[in-house]
């Protein structure tokens, strides 16, 4: 199946005004992010209350939110475990109002807002600051060095131009999803780390398809400059990219509006990260290699390793 029969799209040429469009994305995600004091930190990263709380009978999750939003506690993490009737309802933590405090309020809106419903708290625990900051800790790591073995493994696999193509990329997927994120104000969890580091493999795997076309050009289209090389390959894979990225993004769609508001956040994650990711696989990751050769390597002294296997 193809989308695209015989494109022959001069993807090249329009490099500088992606870079624009990048550069206008960026600034105006991190301005934000500036201004607002970072993102905005779920429980996971600020700490909060987690109380386990079991029915006499199953309830509706919405049912449990909604007996939530006279106290202002809407938002709250609210889990059922094992399809059963205990729950977990994980709420952030206010200034000057202890654990005990927190799950009195919660025990006293539930109560008003089911009167009819029966039930117990089983366990209530603390997820401190301290915590919160060590898991914060632990999702930039996590990043990081995933970025740190992707330039080591495209500079093994290709050669190192190619391995700074891609990780700029990455940087440029990652930081412009943030921004929007940001500014849509979703609450960053652990779930949506978990989206960004899937955001990560997404597109690394979109810019080495493109990559490894570009290398088998690069040894059958010897007497063509590095511009068509470049614009040829990504017309070649622009179907396979386009099919994939499209059907992800309807599966992703569809969670997004049907899975409710506790997984919201990472769909909508996903969504600005596939676009982003098939956008960068095409108009950053690519044309970083055509700029360096450009301004400093020439136009056909790019020496490409022999096909790993």
């Amino acid at each position: 199946m193809q989308f695209f029969q015989t494109p022959n799209i001069d993807f090249a040429s329009k490099r500088r005004v992606a870079y624009i469009l990048s550069l206008s994305l960026f600034v105006i995600g991190m301005v934000h992010l500036i201004i607002k004091g970072g993102p905005n930190l779920g429980i996971d990263f600020k700490g909060g209350t987690s109380i386990q709380m079991r029915f006499a009978d199953i309830v509706l999750t919405d049912k449990i939110r909604n007996a939530l939003i006279p106290v202002g506690l809407a938002n709250s993490e609210i889990k059922q475990l094992g399809g059963g009737e205990e729950y977990v309802i994980r709420v952030e933590q206010i200034e000057k109002i202890s654990a005990s405090e927190m799950a009195k309020i919660v025990e006293d809106a539930i109560s008003k807002g089911l009167p009819d419903v029966k039930y117990e708290i089983r366990k209530v625990d603390v997820v401190g600051p301290k915590i919160g900051g060590e898991l914060r800790r632990a999702a930039v790591f996590a990043i990081l060095l995933s970025l740190i073995l992707i330039l080591i493994y495209i500079g093994w696999r290709f050669e190192f131009l190619f391995a700074m193509g891609a990780i700029i990329a990455l940087f440029h997927d990652v930081l412009i999803t943030l921004g929007i994120f940001s500014i849509m104000n979703y609450e960053l969890s652990l779930k949506e780390i978990a989206a960004f580091l899937t955001i990560v493999g997404y597109s690394l795997n979109d810019t080495i398809v493109v990559y490894d076309r570009i290398r088998e050009n690069l040894k059958v289209m010897r007497s063509e400059n590095l511009i068509v090389i470049v614009n040829r390959s990504i017309n070649q894979v622009l179907s396979r990219t386009v099919i994939t990225s499209l059907t992800t993004f309807i599966v992703v769609l569809i969670l997004f509006v049907f899975g409710g508001s506790v997984i919201r956040g990472f769909a909508f994650t996903m969504l600005v990260g596939i676009v982003i990711g098939t956008y960068s696989s095409i108009f950053v990751a690519s044309p970083v290699i055509l700029e360096w050769q450009m301004r400093h390597g020439g136009k056909r002294e790019l020496k490409m390793a022999k096909k790993r296997r």
